[in-house]
């Protein structure tokens, strides 16, 4: 996308301007000493009436993914519509991984996946900076099709479910320290053993909640676990209909989780959300731009918007698209489209810096 940007200055105030076509995109505002306030505006968000968009600098990666298995990481600025562009390379190529971040602290974690087989790789990368991700350690088990969250700056990173091989599934939910180095550690189990389902969580408010996926059947179970205190999920309520291969997002402290797409029998493209802090089932949200199942999704936390990219538009391994959704998580209505990943993939992972 074309954009023209328009450095003004006034007495000691920098503002940048970006223009695509005749919409402001972006700015920022520097050399102002609280940006709470510039000449008596109460937030930096608004300037001669124009809102910013949400989150511009929060940035969301996605690594790996399939047909072929893939080592690729990309990366985009989740409150700026564009294109994804290349991050650097995984340590090993796999799909069916799943990643936690914890948040503005930087840091992003990919969990397990598979290669020829299930594998226990861990690898992470500081999300603000491009480069090749470094082993961080193992899962504790070797599994793919699990699905992962955090609680934020809060620092812990838990991955629950999966698939062990020939449809072994899994109820394991492992734990770690997101800014340490080192092997899962063992949290607790899943109501039931499944594989391809979602995950996301309030952040710093410390609930994850799991939802969907595959028991040896469809389930619309979602479950949550109190992420800084080892146990056992426990039944939250359940999603609009059963599915498996959904993926979520929330927006973080704010409280509100989103589930979109997944597999019924037919690929789906209905989304619906929970109060994460409040259980209950879920309501329906709207629709995404194509109905579609192993996609993955991340967001801008409390800035409130939700992206959710790639997938695969049938069961058959070549209809992967390349396809970027966003939502504004605290607004329920239909995905409007966002861009496209550097290419078309599924089951892969994503997280954000937010």
């Amino acid at each position: 996308m074309d954009r023209r940007r328009f450095l003004i200055t006034t007495g000691g105030l920098s503002v940048i301007v970006a223009l695509p076509g005749a919409a402001i995109a972006a700015f920022k505002v520097t050399g102002v000493e609280d940006p709470a306030k510039v000449n008596g505006v109460e937030s930096p968000a608004k300037v001669a009436g124009v809102e910013a968009p949400a989150a511009a600098g929060a940035r969301g990666v996605f690594g790996g993914g399939g047909v072929s298995v893939i080592n690729v990481i990309s990366f985009l600025t989740i409150g700026t519509l564009g294109d994804a562009a290349d991050f650097g390379d995984l340590t090993a190529a796999r799909r069916g991984c799943d990643a936690a971040s914890n948040g503005a602290t930087d840091r992003g974690v990919f969990m397990a996946g598979w290669t020829d087989a299930a594998n226990d790789t861990m690898d992470y990368i500081t999300i603000s900076s491009e480069g090749n991700a470094t082993d961080f350690g193992d899962s504790s088990q070797a599994r793919f099709y699990g699905a992962a969250c955090s609680n934020g700056t809060s620092d812990r990173g838990i991955l629950g479910g999966g698939d062990t091989g020939s449809e072994t599934l899994q109820n394991t939910i492992d734990y770690i320290t997101i800014s340490s180095a080192g092997n899962a550690t063992d949290f607790g189990d899943l109501t039931a053993t499944k594989s391809n389902l979602a995950a996301t969580s309030n952040a710093t408010g410390d609930r994850g909640v799991f939802a969907g996926g595959y028991t040896g059947s469809l389930t619309n179970v979602i479950e949550y676990v109190t992420i800084s205190s080892e146990g056992n999920g426990t039944d939250f309520g359940d999603l609009t209909v059963a599915r498996y291969g959904p993926d979520a997002c929330s927006n973080g402290t704010s409280n509100r989780g989103v589930f979109g797409g997944g597999y019924t029998g037919a690929v789906r493209n209905e989304m619906d959300y929970v109060t994460i802090t409040t259980t209950g089932n879920a309501t329906d949200f709207g629709d995404l731009t194509q109905a579609r199942q192993y996609l993955r999704s991340t967001s801008s936390g409390t800035a409130d918007r939700g992206i959710f990219s790639g997938g695969n538009t049938s069961n058959d391994d070549g209809d992967k698209v390349n396809t970027i959704d966003y939502i504004t998580i605290s607004s329920a209505g239909n995905a409007t489209d966002f861009g496209d990943l550097e290419a078309a993939k599924w089951v892969h992972c994503a997280t954000s810096n937010a």
